[in-house]
């Protein structure tokens, strides 16, 4: 007799009939939501100061982006933060 799958898990694992009475065999037991939480790790990017950033857009000209990207290249940063730095190093001058 050939076993009945419904399709894949995220990791690959077949979906079966005993996957699922395992797993609906767990959901009856209950989850501890704390636990689940803990393990689940955190998303997204990290913040960069103490509010959520928001995402600007300028347009660069080949040659400024081309400076631009050999500078983070050199320092071993991403681009991003050599337009952070740039940016508050002008603001301050001011």
């Amino acid at each position: 007799m050939t076993k009945r799958t419904y399709g894949h898990t995220k990791s690959g694992a077949p979906i079966t009939d005993e996957l699922l009475d395992r797993l609906a065999g767990e959901a009856e037991r209950g989850y501890d939501v704390d636990e689940i939480i803990a393990r689940r790790g955190k998303r997204g990017r990290p913040r960069l100061g103490a509010a959520p950033s928001t995402v600007e857009s300028v347009r660069l000209d080949p040659d400024l982006k081309e400076r631009l990207t050999r500078r983070a290249h050199d320092e071993d940063v991403p681009v991003s933060e050599v337009i952070r730095e740039a940016l508050r190093q002008h603001l301050e001058a001011s």
